[in-house]
């Protein structure tokens, strides 16, 4: 039976250990052939992505060849141009991988706008590093300047930091699901979507980074998608990871996951994210499940061969 599934692809599904654009691409399209089961098998697909590193890389781009006649982009740009980017590489690979199973459908990659609260308590505790490394006496000449906030970074000198708000709403969602009912598959809210709050009768951009696996819990449920799938590094999630009684989980509620994070049982900024947003998707849709596992595993999700973690209630 056809299933709604939204996918949020990790950043190991875009970038390896080569930043350039054709090894993105490359990778991109390895990612593609696993993607392109999905809509084999009967499938509606969501994809969503992330984009910190491509971000932080054109960030770096715009601050060295910042000048009065060329000034540097703020934040919400710089996340829609790699949205576009990025949408770009995969609107083309899944093409490419759907003509070579023999599958006429089209890939469309929307640009797309995640309003966020301007009240939400991160813009008062900016935690997401973005940006070059700066010697501490010029992130302070920055921060006198009014020019945000700057911590020191594990060592490494000085980042500037940025607010990481919940999206409250996915301002394209009606597209999307417009799209899907079309038969498209579609790529929206990359990157977590660009950060956006409501003025007047419209949106503004605004300085911040929106994790793009609550973007897609967001989108997942606003759509009312049978399946949220997070693909990540590994096959599970672990408690006690890295220990002796290390064990993987594989069918967990959410009142077990909530245990679990009391417990302090998944790293933040890693897993406790994912965990997180499947969290919140199962909770907020009417029956849907929250899988989290591995990109290689993408092909065997509903054979019962894949060695996954869900998310019930």
């Amino acid at each position: 039976m056809s299933k709604k599934i939204v996918v949020a692809l990790g950043g190991n599904a875009i970038l390896t250990d080569v930043p350039t654009a054709k090894a993105q691409k490359d990778a991109v399209r390895q990612t593609a052939e696993y993607l392109v089961n999905f809509v084999q098998d009967g499938h509606d697909l969501i994809v969503t992505h992330g984009n910190g590193p491509q971000v932080g890389n054109l960030l770096l781009q715009n601050a060295a060849a910042d000048s009065e006649k060329n000034p540097a982009f703020e934040l919400d740009s710089l996340v829609a141009m790699t949205q576009g980017s990025i949408g770009y590489w995969l609107q083309n690979a899944m093409r490419q991988a759907l003509a070579d199973e023999g599958i006429e459908k089209q890939v469309v990659s929307l640009v797309t706008q995640v309003q966020v609260d301007p009240k939400d308590s991160a813009f008062e505790n900016p935690t997401k590093p973005i940006g070059p490394f700066l010697s501490e006496e010029d992130a302070k000449t920055e921060m006198d300047q009014g020019n945000g906030t700057f911590v020191e970074d594990a060592g490494r000198g000085w980042r500037k930091v940025v607010a990481s708000p919940k999206p409250q709403n996915i301002v394209e969602y009606p597209v999307v699901e417009s799209l899907i009912n079309s038969g498209f598959v579609t790529i929206s809210a990359g990157g977590g979507g660009i950060p956006v709050v409501s003025e007047g009768k419209g949106y503004k951009g605004i300085e911040a980074v929106i994790d793009k696996d609550f973007a897609a819990s967001k989108l997942a449920e606003l759509v009312d998608a049978d399946y949220l799938i997070i693909l990540t590094g590994v096959n599970n999630v672990f408690v006690n990871w890295g220990k002796p009684d290390q064990t993987k989980l594989e069918d967990v509620t959410v009142a077990e996951l909530k245990k679990y994070i009391s417990e302090d049982q998944f790293a933040p900024g890693s897993m406790l994210p994912k965990v997180e947003a499947a969290i919140e998707f199962v909770e907020n849709s009417k029956n849907g499940k929250a899988i989290i596992t591995s990109l290689e595993n993408a092909n065997k999700l509903f054979s019962g061969e894949g060695d996954v973690t869900t998310v019930v209630k």
